[in-house]
């Protein structure tokens, strides 16, 4: 059954051949497509001033600027970055294949072109970027700066607050980057590489930036492996170390050794006299989990037991 108008997604096809444009046109309007076209680079770059679709199929290679160039520029406009690019090529040689990937393309198919195939993986593509796009709107309505890292631990998105803050405390990016500033990307290094050798994101220091105006402190969040992890920013007043839950301070004895946020909620509770039950309803965590950041807590704090961590934490806030 044939979509609603209000459903039907939009499909631009960039391609300078007739007979591929009629095939393709045919085979995504009766799957339910809207479909727009466009013959050569320019004029889907100027069809891209007025329209947002929900995908675009790019021919590689077509007189003028070629697919790849196409690409590259579509990934610079920010309203339209987000669409996924397919390419069709008939070049299947590894390194236009790579090409591709690197100036945007989300996925390729060959030529001669198999019309049930396109359908398919656009369908598919369009799908995972619509989960996208609602998941980027409800940070964005949250307002958190988050920074979502692929499994080669470079950055897919960020949400408009991430690359405000980052501009603030790096310096302004390169036009169209979609990089981080290198020392943020050496640290996250460094932290990927600790990770993939067993080390917990929990036990992962925030990397906190100073600039007089406030200070970035930026933590590793995820599941680990390397999949599914992001930067989680926050900016925060200079020289304080509020804890969003309660306002409370982080004791500035404490400072120096290094707890990530978590467990400096933990000890902040324990100095409190909390049971790890109370800690855990508070944090919203399991025993177990608090049980687990007592431990580097005492690590770090030099200390073998709660009551003496306790101890430290109410002491420093005196």
């Amino acid at each position: 059954m044939i979509s609603t108008t209000f459903d039907r997604h939009v499909v631009l096809i960039v391609d300078d051949m007739p007979d591929n444009l009629a095939m393709l046109s045919d085979a995504l309007d009766d799957s339910g497509h809207i479909v727009l076209v466009a013959t050569d680079g320019l004029s889907a770059l100027e069809r891209l001033d007025h329209i947002t679709p929900d995908l675009i199929l790019l021919d590689a290679m077509m007189p003028g600027i070629d697919g790849f160039e196409t690409c590259r520029r579509i990934k610079q406009v920010r309203r339209v970055a987000h669409v996924p690019v397919v390419f069709m090529t008939g070049l299947s040689e590894t390194e236009h294949v790579v090409r591709g990937f690197e100036v945007g393309g989300i996925d390729y198919v060959t030529k001669p072109i198999r019309p049930q195939e396109v359908v398919a993986r656009i369908g598919a593509h369009i799908r995972t970027a619509r989960m996208m796009v609602q998941a980027r709107g409800a940070l964005e309505h949250a307002a958190h700066a988050v920074i979502v890292l692929g499994g080669n631990g470079l950055p897919m998105w960020l949400t408009s607050k991430a690359s405000q803050w980052l501009e603030k405390y790096y310096g302004p990016a390169a036009p169209a980057s979609h990089k981080l500033p290198a020392a943020l990307q050496v640290w996250l290094n460094e932290q990927l590489v600790r990770q993939r050798q067993g080390e917990s994101l929990d036990q992962v220091a925030p990397l906190i930036v100073r600039q007089p105006q406030g200070e970035l402190h930026i933590t590793l969040s995820g599941p680990g492996q390397g999949h599914g992890v992001s930067l989680v920013l926050e900016e925060k007043p200079t020289g304080a170390a509020a804890r969003p839950e309660d306002g409370a301070t982080l004791p500035p004895t404490l400072e120096g050794c290094r707890l990530t946020p978590r467990e400096s909620d933990v000890l902040l509770w324990l100095g409190k006299g909390k049971t790890n039950r109370d800690i855990a309803d508070i944090l919203g965590m399991s025993p177990r989990t608090v049980n687990k950041h007592l431990e580097h807590i005492f690590v770090k704090l030099g200390v073998e037991t709660r009551s003496a961590a306790a101890v430290l934490a109410r002491a420093s806030t005196l």
